[in-house]
Formats: structure tokens, C-alpha cells, sequence
């Protein structure tokens, strides 16, 4: 897996269809979604702007799996 795809927080596949070439042409979850600014805020500074989040960490996991978003692709490995 790419540093690109996976979460700077807790390590695991951060779902992100744009860091994925299969899904890159794809609509990211992330882009149906708010992520509370407090989340970002809370990221010590040397895990910013590294990757993107996973749906989890962001605090939003509940929005994208009741298919809220429009995550189109499934996790890596399924």
C-alpha cells in the first residue's frame, strides 16, 4: 500500500479512491462529508498534510458506511 493510502493517524487504508489508480477517476468519501475542524486541529504537526485520513480517525466512519457519502470503490482488499 502507498504512503498516499494510508491514514497518517492509526496506520490503516484511509479508503482514498484518488491515491488509488484503479479509482482515481472516482469521487473520493471524503468529499461528501464534514470533517470537524477540531479533528484536524487535534493531528500533532508532523502528521499533517502527509496523506489523507481514514473515514475513522475523521470521525465520520458512521456517515460513510450508512452510505451517506458518495464513496463509490471498496476498501482495498475487498
Amino acid at each position: 500500500m502507498s504512503t498516499a493510502s494510508v491514514c497518517p493517524a492509526c496506520g490503516f487504508s484511509n479508503r482514498c479512491t484518488l491515491a488509488d489508480p484503479r479509482t482515481v477517476d472516482q469521487a473520493c468519501w471524503c468529499f461528501s462529508v464534514s470533517i470537524d475542524r477540531a479533528v484536524l486541529d487535534a493531528l500533532p504537526d508532523e502528521l499533517r498534510n502527509k496523506a489523507c485520513l481514514c473515514p475513522r480517525c475523521a470521525g465520520v466512519e458512521a456517515q460513510v458506511d450508512s452510505g451517506v457519502g458518495i464513496y463509490l470503490a471498496p476498501p482495498p482488499g475487498n
